[in-house]
């Protein structure tokens, strides 16, 4: 999985995510694609980023890299003591738990979707239609009511319009944007 689809998953910032990387608690694996590299996480290692979040980070680095490491050799463990003259013990099944429903509800919305180069220029489309998915993302994020959506577009159904978001976290668009903010308006003056 990617960070951003860990992201959308758990409900976890982005930005803990590539923290949680950065520090090595987790290694991902690296793939080349052309001059991209992309980082994809293991189920195991989504499972740690979500005890992070609920509260390993209070504490030590080298505490939490153990338990990182402990749960990659053992991801089925159910509790975990973090050294044998410790008190504290870590339930593992019901983040296990949580961490199932969200990759579930992640292979859903990916389900639903269709990404055709032939298609819309490969945007990502709901299924059996034309309609991108960012674009109904971006509706939602304007204000635009389901039902409104609903009406305008009656090819959808409840469940992919609100999954719309999800989707969009989990899967952001690539490349440059569409404007240049970068670029300068206007005319420009000539130096003397």
């Amino acid at each position: 999985y990617t960070p951003s689809q860990v992201s959308a998953a758990t409900g976890l910032p982005l930005p803990a995510v590539h923290k949680a990387i950065e520090h090595r608690l987790i290694r991902p694996l690296r793939i080349r694609e052309g001059s991209v590299v992309r980082r994809l996480l293991s189920k195991s290692q989504v499972l740690y980023l979500v005890l992070e979040a609920k509260g390993l980070r209070v504490l030590p680095l080298a505490t939490r890299r153990k338990i990182a490491k402990a749960i990659e050799r053992d991801p089925s463990v159910d509790t975990m003591a973090i050294s044998k003259e410790s008190v504290i013990l870590i339930q593992l099944s019901w983040v296990r738990k949580e961490v199932l429903a969200g990759l579930h509800r992640l292979a859903e919305a990916e389900r639903m979707v269709d990404t055709d180069p032939e298609l819309m220029h490969g945007a990502p489309v709901y299924r059996g239609t034309r309609i991108p998915v960012h674009a109904i993302a971006d509706m939602l994020a304007q204000g635009a009511t389901v039902d409104g959506i609903l009406e305008g577009y009656p090819a959808l159904t409840r469940e992919k319009v609100m999954s719309a978001p999800f989707y969009v976290k989990a899967f952001p668009r690539r490349g440059r944007p569409a404007t240049r903010p970068w670029t300068r308006r206007g005319p420009r003056r000539a130096v003397e």
